[in-house]
């Protein structure tokens, strides 16, 4: 695409004045001479070089700009600068994240000049609100987001264009002829950015991979990936080296340790498991007390520092979990064999051993490097049945083997002991304040090449809140047996900040539409009202919607050396100890942990935050990469439904539509505003609802109505709807 030669007016540049300003000011450290700006804007004729020295005599007798030196200019800056992250929109206005505000900067779209989502920039506000709002302009990019996207190529003659599949990426990216890779018309392909010339309306890139063709399964799955700079697969010399790993448990390891070897000890896991990171041991002592420990996976043995396996798995920082597979964070002779304490095997393991009597109470704590045995392995459903039952017997409908199982005595009566204790542990932090997040989760059936043929959903129950409570034991405990000692030790928390208070307003402001009034008076009586609100939605028609909506209204948990305590979990000290396998932070935590027993000294701090920072980056990244992988595969299991009607929730009111969320399935859709045909609608604010102009017709969030769909785009992964009407009680 050729570059366009700045526009002339009948007597000549147009807009010279700004257009010499916004050079200034953008580089506004720098000085320019008129040779540079004339340059800069691609002209070079004696009549526009006379123009342009002309307008800067005109712009430094009104003080606008000052000659630094001899013919050399540079603006006049008499404006405050803020720095913030952008958050753009679909329609390519966004807002700007500042802690310098207490609300969220408005950026018309002609002022974003070439920022991208996520980018940090550097931008001023005007003097006065416009459109009711705190408004600015971008004037600098400090840093990129991203450089790389996903989108589908189109060929022409000399050159191509991407269009990227993110609704927020708002141009085309120009890509030269030469630098395709042999993409072909319409193939989907990931491009990284280049470039963004001045005068260029759409920025420059290559191509870096072709992911193949729009709508194949594996394209999709490999572009959910790769828009968000995830791999795919283990680079082949990180691989070989995991797989010449010495993984044998040596007489002489073992002799290091502490030997659990006969302790009772089982893993409940999913049923589907293929890696087990934490084991529970059970004996009951002479004096009345019970001995449990919590065995995790001790991946740092092999996992040693300083090699490439290592700054690969800090590099992934997690394991993502898709739809249809799970992207590793170590290779499989590590995740699935040496590191996985399947049942009749040794392990080496790092565990946490407590003593404890019959009111939960800790009487005696224990940290260190073990090899254990696992007697057993029990799916969550197994482990359920001997709860439910207080029985050893599980019927064949729940067990693994697809035959009645008769778990040894001893098994389950150590799992309906640890129930019993688990429940007194949770009973205890929910009265101290933590808030009781069990949102259902969406589960697809798979036929074997990966295609849903049906929707689950997974709910929590006492035996996943048994292993849920024990591995929130070790890692409080961890944290707080580091966290306590004098001097201070650097450590990797898991923190959680308190929620934002106009976020928890928001949240008033819409289940007040349920009938629900919260109370924010102090930090107890706002965890007591959002456990009674998500309590009393249990199994209603709203409850998906208001569990997402209390989550959000939540501040996000990360990693950090700064504890300031997990707010939702009610505890002052929280770590994440028990997942090495999957969660790199995890494996941080082990070195320390052994470091300090060994009686080192405390490592460097501002290391251990850049991983930290790293870490949370990289979980966020593929938590993202996990919900768009949901939402594609929801988008597929509803294009073999076109033809019927659904009953749904309204999950949400814009000013472009309505979106809905189908009861049976939870698939969500939107319903665009042009296609509400019976009347014309206009977007309430203050009613989160679509009222009819005529009939004053209302569609309020929270409303049953009934849906069919309209159109499945699996590139963009959109659910569009066509709106039947209310749903009649």
């Amino acid at each position: 695409m050729a570059r366009k030669q700045k526009r002339k007016s009948k007597n000549g540049i147009s807009n010279l004045s700004n257009t010499i300003l916004s050079i200034l000011k953008k580089e506004r450290n720098k000085t320019f001479n008129y040779k540079q700006i004339a340059a800069i804007l691609g002209v070079n004729d004696a009549s526009s070089r006379n123009q342009i020295i002309k307008k800067l005599r005109d712009l430094q007798g009104k003080k606008e700009i000052e000659e630094v030196d001899r013919g050399k200019f540079k603006a006049i800056v008499n404006t405050e600068y803020h720095t913030g992250v952008l958050d753009l929109s679909g329609k390519g206005t966004g807002y700007v994240i500042c802690e310098d505000f207490d609300e969220d900067v408005f950026i018309a779209s002609n002022n974003i000049n070439k920022a991208l989502n996520g980018d940090e920039v550097e931008f001023y506000v005007y003097k006065r609100r416009k459109r009711g709002k705190i408004e600015g302009e971008i004037t600098n990019i400090i840093k990129r987001a991203k450089s790389e996207y996903v989108g589908v190529i189109q060929l022409h003659s000399n050159y191509a264009f991407v269009i990227a599949d993110s609704s927020k990426m708002y141009k085309d990216i120009f890509i030269p002829i030469n630098k395709t890779n042999k993409a072909e018309d319409g193939d989907k392909v990931l491009v990284k950015l280049e470039d963004w010339p001045e005068k260029a309306d759409s920025p420059y890139g290559k191509v870096m991979e072709v992911l193949g063709k729009p709508g194949e399964h594996s394209t999709e799955i490999h572009s959910i990936l790769a828009e968000y700079g995830l791999p795919f697969e283990f680079p082949y010399e990180v691989e070989q080296f995991a797989n010449t790993l010495d993984t044998s448990i040596t007489k002489e390891e073992i002799a290091k340790r502490r030997d659990m070897r006969q302790d009772l000890t089982f893993t409940i896991d999913p049923k589907d498991a293929k890696d087990f990171d934490d084991a529970l041991s059970f004996k009951i002592l002479k004096d009345g007390l019970y001995e449990i420990g919590i065995h995790i996976a001790d991946v740092s043995h092999y996992l040693q520092e300083g090699t490439i396996l290592d700054d690969e798995a800090y590099e992934r920082a997690t394991s993502i979990y898709l739809v249809d597979r799970v992207v590793p964070m170590l290779p499989e002779v590590l995740s699935n064999n040496a590191c996985s304490l399947r049942p009749h095997e040794e392990k080496l393991t790092f565990s946490a051993v407590f003593q404890m009597n019959d009111k939960a109470e800790i009487k005696n704590q224990w940290f260190g490097r073990t090899v254990t045995y696992s007697d057993a392995r029990f799916a969550y459903e197994e482990a359920q049945s001997v709860i439910e039952t207080k029985s050893n017997k599980i019927p064949k409908e729940v067990a693994l083997t697809g035959e009645t199982y008769e778990a040894s005595q001893e098994v389950a009566d150590a799992i309906l002991k640890m129930d019993a204790l688990a429940k007194i542990m949770r009973n205890k932090r929910m009265r101290a304040g933590a808030i009781s997040f069990d949102k259902v989760e969406v589960k697809f059936n798979l036929d074997e090449e990966a295609n849903p043929i049906g929707v689950f959903f997974k709910t929590s129950k006492d035996a996943n809140k048994l292993i849920e409570e024990f591995m929130l034991l070790a890692n409080r405990k961890v944290s707080e047996f580091i966290g306590k000692q004098s001097p201070k030790k650097t450590f990797v928390y898991r923190v959680h900040d308190e929620p934002d208070e106009s976020k928890l307003a928001n949240l008033q402001g819409i289940v007040s539409k349920f009938g629900f009034k919260l109370n924010f008076k102090d930090r107890k009586s706002t965890s007591d009202s959002l456990n009674y609100l998500l309590k009393e939605v249990v199994g209603t028609k709203e409850q998906n919607l208001v569990d997402t909506l209390t989550i959000r209204s939540m501040s996000k948990a990360e990693y950090s050396t700064h504890n300031i305590g997990h707010y939702g979990l009610a505890f002052d000290y929280y770590s994440h100890f028990t997942s090495p396998i999957r969660r790199y932070p995890d494996v941080m935590a082990h070195r320390l942990l052994q470091h300090y027993l060994d009686g080192g000294k405390s490592v460097n701090e501002e290391v251990y935050e850049e991983k930290c920072q790293h870490s949370s980056e990289m979980e966020n990244l593929a938590t993202k990469a996990e919900r768009d992988s949901i939402k594609y595969m929801q988008i597929k299991f509803m294009q073999d439904h076109k033809d019927e009607n659904f009953i749904g929730v309204i999950s949400g009111v814009t000013d472009w539509g309505i979106y809905v969320e189908i009861i049976e399935n939870k698939c969500e859709g939107m319903v665009s505003v042009r296609d509400m045909k019976d009347d014309h609608y206009a977007f309430d604010q203050d009613l989160y609802a679509m009222i009819g102009r005529n009939t004053k017709n209302m569609y309020q969030l929270g409303d049953e109505v009934v849906v069919k769909v309209k159109n499945t785009d699996l590139v963009k992964k959109h659910l569009d709807f066509n709106l039947i009407g209310k749903q009649e009680n």
